[in-house]
């Protein structure tokens, strides 16, 4: 178990080139930290709520020793948007001034291939595991969302995890809902080791790590909800949504088992 270190923030000095393969238009920057990141923009089409699932998940990744990218919050200077070119950049540069997320950039990764690279079955499991409990819609064969760098498997775009926050009401009963849509997970196939990896990762993610990871959220990603008495709250209502999710028995983690079963 990692205890949630704080995240760095570094200001982006530099646009280097869009990442067109997402529908968000993510980019390369430069930092004043002399680093290489992938920038996701707040001011992008799901806007800061899909920054909280890359931040969330991503940490809650990292918590139970899953590879993924150094996350960094970035801050944007919308003048950077004077140098670009390109007029659907520039309006999306202006429209994330501010506080934005940024993974650190892997040079050199390629694109993780399912016919060529295989990880084992306790790594393909807690994987699997991972997204069915943060609600990972994107893992797919069709966009694996992984990279193999330096001979190693890492896990990027969460983005599109915890897809109940887009319209909620602070409701955490929707925590026991199982996650039907692991049957399309890329490594279900691999995923031989569920029931062990099962109680293992909810061991690791005890209600201090949760409440640590989503203390990270900034509060310039929180709008101010109706549904919440305030930012505080938010954060709390998250934190009491996963950790119901984590209470036996845990309908996600089932779900996954018996998908995985119908692959043998």
């Amino acid at each position: 178990m990692r205890t949630p270190m704080p995240i760095r923030t570094v200001t982006a000095t530099r646009y280097i080139t869009p990442l067109r393969e997402g529908g968000s238009l993510p980019a390369i920057v430069e930092a004043d930290d002399d680093g290489m990141y992938v920038l996701k923009f707040r001011g992008a089409g799901q806007g800061p709520k899909a920054l909280i699932a890359e931040l969330v998940a991503g940490e809650i990744a990292r918590a139970i020793d899953l590879p993924v990218p150094e996350i960094v919050f970035a801050e944007l200077d919308p003048e950077l948007a004077r140098t670009e070119p390109d007029p659907e950049i520039q309006d999306l540069i202006r429209a994330s001034a501010g506080l934005n997320l940024a993974l650190d950039y892997l040079p050199g990764s390629v694109t993780f291939d399912p016919l060529a690279q295989q990880p084992d079955a306790a790594l393909a499991s807690a994987i699997v595991w991972h997204d069915a409990f943060v609600s990972n819609l994107d893992r797919t064969p069709r966009n694996t969302n992984m990279l193999v760098w330096h001979g190693r498997l890492w896990l990027i775009d969460h983005g599109a995890a915890m897809y109940f926050h887009h319209h909620w009401d602070g409701d955490v009963a929707p925590s026991g809902n199982p996650f039907p849509a692991i049957k399309d997970h890329v490594l279900i196939g691999l995923a031989r080791s569920l029931a062990a990896v099962d109680a293992q990762m909810a061991e690791r993610l005890t209600p201090e790590v949760i409440a640590g990871i989503v203390g990270l959220i900034p509060d310039a990603w929180l709008d101010d909800d109706p549904a919440f008495a305030g930012k505080d709250e938010h954060r709390a209502t998250y934190v009491r949504y996963f950790q119901a999710r984590l209470q036996t028995p845990r309908a996600f983690a089932e779900e996954a088992v018996r998908a995985a079963a119908l692959h043998l």
